[in-house]
């Protein structure tokens, strides 16, 4: 049986207010997480990625670029090592085979276009959907997983 967390949405105004978010998140984060990041080409998913990766690390000031030409990109934080991965040009799923994904079992995994992954996305994730709105972003969080109906709680 697959339990979904509750579908959490927040309005995101500006490029602050993401980074704002993303260390709300962050303190939920361990080692075994993946994070699917879904949107549109220029929705925000790298912004989010940056923001998160750049709390986890404690350091504002870390370079973090999207992975489009080099498909990953790893950072190590003091709590777990970081995959930050971006699938837009995966045309195979059998070419996630030479990106080592097995690997973030000890850590966590932040992809950008999961839906390219195919059936090898974990089933147990947290989806992040982030959407132009009129005013912003609209950035909507769904857990997959019994235990993220906790974690997710925390952000109420």
């Amino acid at each position: 049986m697959t339990i979904h967390a509750p579908k959490i949405v927040f309005s995101i105004a500006d490029e602050a207010e993401t980074f704002a978010l993303a260390k709300r998140i962050a303190p939920l984060l361990k080692a075994g997480d993946v994070i699917a990041l879904n949107g549109d080409l220029g929705a925000g998913k790298t912004t989010f990625s940056r923001a998160l990766i750049q709390t986890l690390l404690d350091n504002p000031n870390v370079d973090v670029t999207s992975p489009t030409f080099t498909l990953v990109q790893t950072y190590e934080s003091p709590n777990f090592p970081i995959w930050h991965y971006d699938m837009y040009r995966i045309e195979d799923e059998s070419e996630l085979d030479e990106l080592g994904f097995e690997d973030t079992i000890d850590g966590l995994a932040i992809i950008e276009w999961p839906i390219r992954m195919g059936d090898q996305l974990p089933s147990y994730r947290l989806d992040i959907q982030i959407d132009f709105t009129n005013t912003g972003r609209s950035i909507s969080l769904i857990g997959h997983g019994e235990e993220w109906n906790t974690r997710l709680a925390k952000l109420s």
